[in-house]
């Protein structure tokens, strides 16, 4: 018999802990239509706005390399070569509202039983931007959408009152979550911008505005490398180049350090997880620490646009575990959220040895052997 992999998530019911989070993946009718097909338990939109947004030229989206038996990194495409990062400068949807609406209703219409989130976005800096994000919210849960994703972490946007400008104000992240509230029946999760201080203080500010879940993380700003030959950004327009968000293999450690710090905050709070998340064992560590649920990007970008492979392999893995662990009587990942949370400590608590012991950390590799003193 199959394993029942569905789990509640701020209310909303997945068929699986797996969502396609918000990125080009997700920008159009199809690939949403194709996703679902693929078996992903959500999809988070593209990035709604209420105004046209004209992308740059050229990629937008490209991915970086390292070499196995080398310290180099380039986006060049090379044999041998293994998948670091995933760098992009895009914006929201280039798409308005009004081209978003009847697709939201179809989707939904096609697929009601999966979880359809419409992630959305508008400014800041006065009452008109306040009920932009209002009209935005209202109208997709009109056609039918499960939940919204606040963006509040876009790593480049230039204007001060969108994106991970709110998400670096605890104050803004407050009064937008609170709006977006207001005049929503179905649950509002606010994503969060990693590039903060302290993650813990935006939180705590969106759930003071009600939220029912954070998400985090978005991607890290960040700059391409630049190309020792022609000494041009591996990625540029006109020889110029602007900050982008830093996705995949390489944010998984950043970013699982960010979920620690937010779960152990708030234990009693849900969290989605986004960042590096290519198999069952990446998406593990975002569960053990305390998520519900777990967003992927970068890696189904790479598996047909839409990650068919991927999400059967989450799938796979996910089951596996499960009948791995039936004795302890799991039947969910409810079972062991956060199971691991606590084991995330600050450094004094960690043990240190005896000083008959202690070799200064000259065992470990790379390191010369320590000299003896006659």
């Amino acid at each position: 018999m199959p394993s029942d992999l569905s789990t509640t998530f701020t209310g909303v019911r997945f068929q699986n802990p797996f969502l396609l989070s918000s990125a080009p993946p997700t920008e159009s009718e199809a690939n949403i239509l194709r996703a679902f097909d693929a078996g992903w338990g959500g999809v988070v939109t593209k990035t709604i706005g209420l105004h046209p947004v004209v992308n740059v030229v050229g990629p937008k989206t490209m991915f970086l390399r390292a070499d196995a038996d080398s310290a180099h990194l380039s986006m060049k495409k090379r044999p041998g070569a293994a998948l670091h990062s995933s760098w992009n400068w895009e914006l929201i949807s280039d798409k308005t509202l009004d081209w978003w609406v009847p697709r939201l209703a179809r989707i939904k219409q096609a697929f009601p039983d999966h979880a359809l989130v419409a992630s959305i976005m508008a400014g800041s800096g006065n009452d008109t931007e306040l009920r932009h994000w209002q009209e935005l919210a209202v109208a997709c849960q009109e056609q039918g959408c499960d939940a919204l994703e606040l963006n509040l972490s876009c790593p480049h946007m230039d204007r001060p009152d969108m994106g991970s400008n709110v998400g670096k104000d605890k104050e803004l992240v407050s009064i937008v979550t609170k709006v977006v509230k207001d005049v929503a029946k179905i649950p509002v999760w606010a994503k969060l911008t990693p590039s903060t201080t302290d993650i813990v203080v935006e939180a705590r500010g969106a759930f003071l505005g009600d939220a029912d879940a954070v998400v985090s993380s978005n991607t890290f700003t960040s700059l391409p490398l630049i190309d020792a030959e022609t000494l041009d950004f591996e990625v540029h327009v006109d020889g110029l180049v602007s900050t982008g968000g830093l996705g995949g293999p390489a944010i998984l450690p950043l970013s699982l350090a960010k979920m620690s710090q937010l779960t152990q905050a708030f234990p009693d709070k849900s969290f989605s997880g986004i960042g590096g998340v290519s198999t069952f064992e990446h998406a593990l560590n975002y569960f053990l620490l305390g998520c519900g649920t777990v967003q992927v990007c970068t890696a189904a970008m790479l598996d047909h646009a839409v990650g068919p492979n991927v999400i059967r392999a989450l799938n796979r893995g996910l089951a596996c575990f499960l009948d791995k662990h039936a004795d302890k009587g799991w039947t969910g990942v409810e079972n062991f959220v956060g199971l691991r949370r606590d084991r995330v400590v600050s450094q004094s608590k960690i043990r240190r040895p005896d000083e008959k012991d202690y070799r200064g950390g000259y065992e470990a590799e790379g390191y010369a052997e320590p000299t003896a003193v006659s």
